[in-house]
């Protein structure tokens, strides 16, 4: 198989695994808090990776980046914590579909990064595309406007989630032309559990005490949707344009709904279905003004 097949088959097991993401986190949030969920799951990652980095000459990899490209890093890891943290905790507060279609407009934070950092002009059907992500994102706050508060900033966290989602994905596009995907993945998962882990102390979250489904389920977030999920995005961007990635992996959402549905009963309000529409509707323009 050619680079490229491997990279499009990486995509596809991305987007078999990351749905499943929410419905792990949901079960663990009625026992643990939503950041620790977040630094333990990057932590138990971080542990499991840590072997295998080392036996793989991964910190000799790592020697040989210059101060700007560990400050990249760095970068990286901050912003992956940051859009767990955020998103993570927007589940507790909103719906399971509002959470994952709000967080999943990060292709479109991409294209406004690459426009005003980047100076990459446009395409029209780019600009239309964001446009119409835009609108949807409005008419599923609206919409969450109508039921209690907590809904609505749990919509603002998953923006936010997205916005730095964004960020990660760029700066991970340009350091995987450097690193291999395991000297990319070690350190910014360890950044980012280092991150998380102190906030999640030092509002008080016990690190003990939880039962043992809790556990499973912060684990298998570490197994599936980290190891395999996000790790087959970052292996897929040394050959594959961040844009195209983050929209391809907009098909995370849809699948995280519709296991919502099955197996938590939780069925998306109409508003939700129409915001989404708009957004995915926004994904095809701008897919197609990216090509």
């Amino acid at each position: 198989m050619s680079a490229k097949g491997k990279a499009y088959a990486a995509l596809l097991l991305g987007l078999l695994v990351l749905p499943w993401a929410a419905i792990l986190i949901r079960q663990a949030g009625r026992e643990a808090h939503s950041l620790f969920i977040a630094g333990g799951r990057l932590l138990a990652a971080t542990l499991i990776l840590t072997p295998i980095a080392l036996l793989r000459g991964a910190p000799e990899e790592l020697r040989g980046l210059s101060r700007r490209q560990w400050c990249l890093l760095i970068f990286s890891g901050i912003a992956l914590a940051l859009h767990f943290g955020t998103w993570i905790s927007s589940l507790a507060l909103t719906t399971v579909a509002s959470s994952v279609i709000l967080v999943a407009t990060y292709p479109f934070f991409v294209g406004l990064a690459s426009h005003f950092l980047l100076k990459e002009r446009l395409s029209r059907l780019t600009a239309g595309g964001i446009a119409l992500s835009i609108a949807g994102s409005v008419v599923i706050g609206y919409g969450d406007l109508g039921l209690e508060g907590p809904q609505l900033l749990g919509d603002l966290l998953a923006l936010i989630g997205a916005a730095t989602a964004a960020a990660y994905f760029l700066v991970g596009r340009r350091l995987r032309q450097r690193l291999s995907v395991l000297s990319y993945i070690w350190p910014v998962y360890a950044v980012a559990a280092a991150v998380l882990s102190p906030v999640a102390l030092l509002l008080g979250e016990p690190l003990t005490g939880y039962s043992l489904p809790t556990w499973i389920y912060i684990l298998l977030l570490a197994l599936g949707p980290q190891l395999l999920g996000h790790s087959s995005l970052n292996y897929a961007l040394e050959q594959l344009s961040a844009v195209f990635v983050t929209v391809v992996a907009l098909g995370e959402p849809l699948g995280s709904a519709v296991l919502a549905f099955l197996l938590l009963g939780e069925a998306p309000p109409h508003v939700t279905l129409l915001g989404g529409a708009l957004i995915l509707a926004g994904i095809v323009l701008t897919s197609r003004g990216e090509r």
